[in-house]
């Protein structure tokens, strides 16, 4: 499949790309019935994507149709999909992302249920190719309200963001690449709950981490820890000002130890502060526990 994008609504070999990944999409049970929705960029001011209401297992190059950046339909015999709107939000403050993919996976759609954050600095293949992924507000699918949930978290490095009770959105340079994000993050949220029926998740440490994104780095990957000075490197924190309601906080994962930012003198500290090591971290969730019972 290739990595370029060319320009032109009637790209037979783009739609059959998009084809390809719905299939994809499908037969790893990342998108039930008629769910999801796949686009492509392929002008200026022109974009392909997936007609609404079709199983993305089946669809055929015919069936794909086209839009401009306000979402005009402009191609096609099947009408559009309404969710259209999100992937153009991205598009437009992106410039650089080229192809998006909506899907319901469903180990990360039960992050986005519960409205459990995805921790970091767990496994080095998410360490680099991902790093932190923010979550979107809860909003109504299909309008523009729900489409603008995401503009906050867009800046550098993003490339997969949760939709609070929907799923999850991946971005990047071109069809395969935004779809790999989709499995990437499956895969991981997968072994993060396959990890907690064993008992815990065990954190990387400062060292640990600073070598993984300066790995990323040499690789030439963004990452919203390269710019924010005073952010947690493994906190979810470096999307904090996009967050209009406090951050979202992890209740079924205990948090993450508190390491200086990227941008930051590191500290001293040399092994991890996991979970039988970090006091003040146990003492706040008991505390918080007791509170609660409290409360009921």
């Amino acid at each position: 499949m290739s990595n370029q994008w060319t320009s032109g609504i009637h790209d037979r070999k783009l739609k059959e790309e998009i084809c390809e990944i719905g299939r994809r999409v499908y037969n790893k049970g990342f998108a039930a019935a008629n769910d999801g929705n796949i686009s492509i960029r392929v002008g200026e001011n022109e974009v392909l994507c997936s007609p609404t209401m079709i199983c993305k297992g089946f669809m055929k190059p015919d069936d794909i149709c086209a839009v401009d950046l306000d979402g005009n339909q402009i191609a096609g015999t099947r009408k559009r999909t309404s969710e259209i709107l999100l992937h153009l939000a991205i598009m437009k403050e992106r410039p650089d992302v080229k192809a998006v993919v909506h899907c319901h996976p469903p180990h990360a759609t039960a992050f986005a249920v519960a409205r459990e954050p995805i921790p970091q600095c767990v496994l080095p293949e998410v360490e680099v190719f991902m790093g932190e992924v923010p979550m979107a507000p809860y909003e109504t699918p299909g309008g523009q309200k729900f489409a603008d949930t995401v503009v906050p978290f867009l800046k550098g490095g993003t490339n997969t963001i949760i939709l609070t009770g929907h799923g999850t959105v991946t971005f990047g340079k071109s069809l395969e690449d935004a779809y790999w994000k989709t499995e990437i993050l499956d895969a991981y949220c997968n072994i993060l709950l396959l990890s907690k029926q064993l008992g815990r998740v065990t954190y990387f440490s400062e060292n640990e981490t600073r070598e993984l994104l300066d790995l990323k780095k040499k690789l030439g990957f963004d990452d919203p820890r390269f710019h924010v000075e005073d952010c947690d490197l493994c906190g979810n924190s470096a999307f904090r000002d996009g967050y209009k309601e406090g951050i979202p906080q992890q209740k079924s994962f205990e948090p993450a130890p508190s390491y200086p930012g990227y941008l930051s003198k590191p500290s001293t500290q040399t092994t991890p502060t996991t979970n039988n090591g970090n006091s003040d971290h146990l003492i706040k969730a008991i505390t918080d526990q007791v509170m609660s019972a409290l409360g009921k």
